[in-house]
């Protein structure tokens, strides 16, 4: 686990905002654009997100491929299009971390 990579991607809200509609996807996004995926299992895409946050699509997926690298989100490209989901296992340990080392 990348602890100050984890601590500089949750230091930006809009980053921390998309944590938190990952967190429970089917509340915070239309299941039917998304043809058939599904968004718990493998997660939303990117012009959705980027939607949401309201921003142009290279912020987003700037944002995105930050969390990515500190490992808190998993990513599924299937054609031409990359699906974004919550990585529960680091995202427990940092967690623990927290609460137990920090």
């Amino acid at each position: 686990m990348d602890t100050l990579n984890i601590l500089k991607s949750l230091s930006n809200e809009a980053r921390l905002q998309i944590l938190y509609w990952l967190k429970n996807p089917k509340e915070h996004f239309n299941s039917e654009s998304q043809q058939g995926i599904d968004l718990e299992e493998v997660g939303v895409c990117v012009s959705q997100i980027t939607a949401k946050l309201n921003m142009t699509q290279s912020t987003a997926s700037h944002y995105l491929l930050m969390l990515q690298k500190a490992g808190l989100l998993h990513a599924t490209r299937i054609g031409k299009w990359t699906y974004y989901r919550r990585n529960e296992e680091t995202i427990k340990r940092f967690g623990t971390y927290i609460l137990k080392d920090l």
